[in-house]
C-alpha cells in the first residue's frame, strides 16, 4: 500500500491535519490491510463495517478506538479515492459520556513523589500546573517558557486543531523549571527522549504517569490526561470563572469547559494566601 499511503499523506499534510492525527489515520489504515491482507483501496463499505465490528468483538476495543478508525476509513475512501457519502457510508458508534475519575489533591502529590525520574516528573507537574494536552507538552521548547515578569506564560505553538495559546506560569511552576534546568540542561526540548535529540514521545509519558500512580498506590482509572482534568476543576473550586479556564484550556465551546462544573467539590475551601491559579502550591506536603 505505499502508493496508497503516500496518497494519504499527502492529502492529510494538504489539509493541515496534525502529525498526531497523521499517524493515527495510518495506523488505523494498516491495521485493517494486516486483517485482509490486500489493496484496502478495494475494501467495500460491508468490508469496512465488519472489520469495525471485529474491532469492538473479537478484538475488545473501545468505541473511541473504533470510531478512529472508521474516521480513517472515511478520509480514506471519501476524500483520498473521491467516493461518495452516499456510495461509501462509514457508520459512527455512539460514545457514552462518562465522568473522569479526578484525583485529590493528596494523590496529586504522592503521584508527584512517585516519579522518581526528574525530567518525567517535571513534565507531570507542568501538565498539572498549566492544564497542557500530553501532546502540548512533550512538544514544548525551552523558548516556549516565556518567565518575563510582565508575561509569565507557557507558549503552545501548536495545539488541538493546529491552534496556538498561552497558558499560565506559575511561581511556583517556574521555579521548578528553573531547578530542572539547572539539573538536566535542556537544549531545544524541555522534554526530550534518551537522544536529547527529540521531544519524549507520548507513550513514554503515559508510561510515567501509570508507574507513578503504580508507587503512589492509586486505583482510579484514566490516564496522563486526568492532570488535565484537574487542573480545570481545581481552578473552578478556588473560584477562578469558566471563561478563564477556558482561554487557558484552548477549548473552542465554552460548554465543553462547562461540564468541570459538574466535577467541583462544594466541600473545598481553597487555602488563604494562595493564588488560585497556583495549583502546586496548595498541593498538600507530603
Amino acid at each position: 500500500m505505499t502508493e496508497l499511503r503516500q496518497r494519504m499523506l499527502d492529502a492529510m499534510v494538504q489539509r493541515g491535519f496534525a502529525q498526531r492525527t497523521q499517524e493515527t489515520y495510518i495506523g488505523a489504515i494498516r491495521r485493517m490491510a494486516k486483517y485482509y491482507r490486500r489493496d484496502p483501496a478495494l475494501y467495500t463499505p460491508q468490508e469496512v463495517q465488519a472489520y469495525l465490528l471485529h474491532m469492538v468483538k473479537e478484538e475488545r476495543l473501545s468505541y473511541s478506538s473504533m470510531n478512529q478508525a472508521a474516521c480513517a476509513a472515511q478520509f480514506l475512501f471519501q476524500t483520498v479515492l473521491g467516493q461518495g457519502r452516499e456510495q461509501f457510508h462509514i457508520p459512527f458508534a455512539k460514545v457514552p459520556a462518562r465522568q473522569p475519575e479526578l484525583l485529590a489533591r493528596a494523590e496529586i502529590s504522592r503521584l508527584l513523589a512517585g516519579c522518581t525520574h526528574p525530567a518525567r516528573r517535571m513534565l507531570l507537574q507542568t501538565i498539572y500546573a498549566s492544564g497542557l494536552r500530553v501532546s502540548e507538552a512533550c512538544a514544548l521548547r525551552v523558548s516556549d517558557i516565556d518567565s518575563a515578569p510582565d508575561r509569565m506564560c507557557i507558549r503552545v505553538v501548536c495545539g488541538k486543531g493546529g491552534k496556538g495559546r498561552s497558558s499560565i506560569l506559575s511561581p511556583t511552576l517556574l521555579e521548578l523549571l528553573r531547578c530542572y534546568a539547572r539539573y538536566v540542561r535542556p537544549a531545544t526540548w524541555l522534554f526530550a527522549d534518551a537522544s536529547g535529540q527529540q521531544p519524549l514521545n507520548i507513550e513514554m509519558a503515559q508510561r510515567a504517569y501509570r508507574a507513578a500512580c503504580v508507587r503512589a498506590g492509586i486505583t482510579k482509572s484514566g490516564g496522563i490526561h486526568t492532570l488535565r482534568h484537574c487542573f480545570a476543576t481545581h481552578l473552578l473550586e478556588g473560584g477562578v470563572d469558566l471563561y478563564t479556564i477556558q482561554r487557558l484550556l484552548g477549548h473552542g465551546h465554552i460548554a465543553t469547559t462547562g461540564r468541570y462544573l459538574h466535577l467541583i467539590s462544594p466541600q473545598f475551601r481553597p487555602p488563604k494566601d494562595i493564588n488560585p491559579l497556583d495549583l502546586l502550591a496548595a498541593l498538600p506536603k507530603l
